[in-house]
C-alpha cells in the first residue's frame, strides 16, 4: 500500500486574516441616480434626533426662545386642511377660507452656529405631515436637484410637498438665487410651506439687520411669504471651548487610521485634487459608509475654487458627524487672510467652526484605534 504524503502539521494556531486596512476616499467616484435626489431630502444624521425641546435657547438671548415659539406654530400649520400639494394645480379649490394663522414662510436670520440648522430640521421633525411630503435640504443640493431633474420636473416633484426646507441659502450666487427664487414662487403658488436660513451678500457678515433685507430683496417677489425671524447668540461651538486642537504626526494619523474599522486615510493634498474630479453633489455618497477620516498633511488650500468644495466636503461630514483626525496645519489656519475677508469668508467661518467641531470629537477615535 503506497503511503500518500500527509500534510505537514502546523506549528502554531492558524493567524487571523489580515485586518482590512482604511479606504481612500481618493478611490471613490460615487454616482447619485437622479430619482434618488427627492427621496434623501430628509435631516442628515446629525440632525435625526433634534427637536425643539433640545434645542437649549441662551438666556441671554431672549430671541432664540421666542423662534422657538413662533417655529412651533409655524410647524403645527404645516398639512393643516386647506393647505399644499398638487392637487390645487388639478381641480378648482372651493371658495378659499380665512387665511391660515401665520406666515406662509420662514426665513431665519443670525449668524452661524447659532442654532439655525437645529430649528430648521426641528421644524421639518414636527410639522405632522407625511414624511414623504416634507422635503429638507441645502440651497446647494436644491439647485443640484434642477440641474438632475430639470426645472419644470423639479417643480412637479416637489409640489407635492408640504414643506420644503432650504438650509444656507446661497445669495452670494445671482444666476443660482434666481433659480431657486423662482423655483420657490412655483412651489409657493402649489400651497407649499417654506423655511429657509441664508448666508449673507459678500461684505455683510449678518452680525446686523443686513441678511434679512438681503434676503428679501433677492428672492425678489418672493418676500411676502416670508416672516424673518431673528436669533441672534454666539456660535455654540466655541462657546467655553478651547480653540482648535493641535494636529497630530503623520505617522499617529496613519496609525490611528490602521485600528479603526471603516475609517479613511487619504493625503490631504491628493484629497483636494480628487474634489476636483468630483460633483459636490456627490460628496455626501463620497463618505457613505466612513466611520472617520483621517488626513495627513493639511496645508493652507491654494485657491478659491478649491476652497468652496473644501466647504461642502466640511459641510457633509459635520451632517454625518463623521470625525476629522488632520496632521499638518490647525483647520483654523487653513484659509489666508484674504480669504477670510472676502466675500466668501461666511462660507470660510463655517467650514472652519464644523471642522474643529470634528476635530475634536476625533480624540475618543484615536484613543480607540491606538
Amino acid at each position: 500500500m503506497s503511503s500518500a504524503a500527509s500534510p505537514t502539521p502546523s506549528s502554531g494556531p492558524t493567524p487571523p486574516p489580515a485586518a482590512a486596512g482604511p479606504v481612500s476616499l481618493c478611490d471613490r467616484e460615487p454616482h447619485v441616480p437622479a430619482d434618488r435626489l427627492v427621496a434623501e431630502m430628509v435631516p442628515p444624521p446629525r440632525f435625526d434626533g433634534v427637536r425643539f425641546d433640545n434645542y437649549i435657547p441662551d438666556p441671554a438671548q431672549p430671541s432664540q426662545a421666542e423662534a422657538v415659539r413662533v417655529l412651533r406654530g409655524f410647524a403645527a400649520s404645516v398639512g393643516a386642511p386647506g393647505e399644499g400639494g398638487r392637487r390645487r394645480w388639478f381641480r378648482r379649490a372651493p371658495a378659499a377660507p380665512a387665511a391660515p394663522a401665520g406666515p406662509t414662510g420662514v426665513y431665519l436670520d443670525g449668524g452661524y452656529g447659532v442654532g439655525k440648522t437645529h430649528l430648521l430640521a426641528s421644524t421639518w421633525h414636527a410639522a405632522p405631515a407625511p414624511r414623504e411630503q416634507k422635503a429638507f435640504g441645502t440651497f446647494v443640493e436644491l439647485t443640484n436637484l434642477v440641474g438632475a431633474l430639470g426645472f419644470q420636473h423639479a417643480v412637479q416633484a416637489l409640489s407635492d410637498h408640504r414643506l420644503l426646507c432650504i438650509d444656507e441659502f446661497e445669495l452670494d450666487d445671482p444666476g443660482d438665487t434666481v433659480l431657486v427664487s423662482t423655483l420657490l414662487a412655483k412651489l409657493a403658488d402649489a400651497g407649499v410651506k417654506l423655511m429657509a436660513t441664508s448666508n449673507t451678500l459678500p461684505g455683510k457678515l449678518g452680525e446686523g439687520r443686513f441678511a434679512a433685507s438681503d434676503f428679501m430683496r433677492e428672492i425678489q417677489g418672493l418676500s411676502a411669504h416670508f416672516r424673518s425671524l431673528r436669533v441672534d447668540g454666539e456660535d455654540y461651538r466655541h462657546r467655553g471651548l478651547p480653540a482648535a486642537p493641535a494636529p497630530y504626526t503623520d505617522e499617529e494619523v496613519t496609525a490611528a487610521a490602521s485600528g479603526v474599522p471603516g475609517a479613511s486615510l487619504d493625503d490631504f493634498g491628493a484629497l483636494l485634487d480628487h474634489l476636483s474630479r468630483v460633483h459636490p453633489s456627490r460628496y455626501g455618497a463620497l463618505t457613505d459608509g466612513v466611520s472617520a477620516v483621517f488626513l495627513r498633511g493639511v496645508t493652507p488650500v491654494p485657491d478659491q475654487g478649491t476652497a468652496l468644495r473644501l466647504v461642502v466636503l466640511a459641510d457633509r461630514l459635520y451632517d454625518r458627524e463623521v470625525p476629522v483626525t488632520a496632521s499638518g496645519v490647525p483647520f483654523d489656519e487653513m484659509f489666508s487672510e484674504e480669504m477670510l475677508r472676502g466675500g466668501y469668508r461666511k462660507k470660510y467661518f463655517r467650514a472652519i467652526s464644523r471642522l474643529v467641531a470634528l476635530a475634536r470629537d476625533s480624540g475618543k477615535v484615536v484613543a480607540e484605534g491606538r
